[in-house]
């Protein structure tokens, strides 16, 4: 049998793009799934929504937080509800080819994977735009001085490490959670295909400064980072994110 993945995915004020989302999990050739969505106090149409797939559907199950707390929250509650033993991640605007979990998985069992990613495809309402292709692997060290784990393509074994949470700060979440694996095992790997499609916010640039304030905070106040090592990382950092959103 095919062992359940549990799909965690936050929601927050969605209702223009979840349906997508929704339905490019429940178009999957991999059908032993459960779609676990926590919602993060939407004030538009994204409940009901939900709420009409969760009828068409038993494998969708939605929870909502009694307060906005932002998305690292909602992905917990989800990991903390989820009964499968593959915990992957897709969020609410973001969408999957078709045979992204069928391919992942059998990957991951076949070579004994804790943690894998894979390439993706950058868009926005109107075009296609770069492919972020994934290197064969990473570690600890590699990761600290950029994430290459795209979280839309992320999927971890709990029967190897265990259920992994984020930590609790608003943004980088979805990193301090590869890293705090990375400790527990040497590698991650990649599939290198294009097996999804990340959408592209607009206004994305006006927030670089936002993250990479979240960024150094990440080194020093989760990773507890010296000073040093901290400046050294952040700046690599930096530099391999300006490379790859000029490709």
């Amino acid at each position: 049998m095919q062992p359940l993945v549990s799909i965690i995915m936050p929601a927050y004020n969605g209702q223009k793009y979840i349906a997508q989302s929704i339905e490019s999990v429940l178009a999957q050739t991999y059908t032993n799934f459960e779609l676990l969505i926590t919602d993060d106090r939407s004030t538009d149409q994204t409940i009901e929504i939900i709420n009409r797939y969760m009828d068409q559907d038993a494998r969708i199950d939605l929870a909502i937080l009694p307060k906005n707390s932002g998305a690292g929250v909602a992905r917990n509650n989800s990991i903390e509800r989820a009964k499968g033993r593959y915990i992957a991640f897709l969020d609410s605007d973001d969408l999957w080819a078709v045979d992204k979990l069928e391919k992942q998985i059998s990957f991951m069992i076949a070579s004994n994977v804790a943690l894998s990613f894979t390439g993706y495809q950058k868009f926005d309402d109107d075009k296609l735009l770069g492919v972020v292709t994934p290197p064969t692997y990473t570690t600890y060290k590699k990761l600290l001085n950029g994430n290459v784990i795209g979280c839309l393509t992320a999927v971890y074994d709990s029967h190897l490490i265990g259920k992994q949470y984020m930590p609790s700060i608003r943004k980088r979440q979805d990193m301090g959670m590869w890293l705090n694996i990375l400790k527990k095992v040497p590698k991650a790997y990649s599939l290198p295909q294009n097996l999804a499609k990340y959408r592209v916010s607009v206004g994305m640039s006006s927030n670089k400064l936002e993250i990479l304030k979240w960024q150094w905070r990440l080194y020093r106040e989760v990773e507890k980072l010296p000073i040093f090592a901290s400046i050294k990382h952040f700046l690599l950092y930096a530099l391999n994110g300006y490379v790859k959103y000029k490709t």
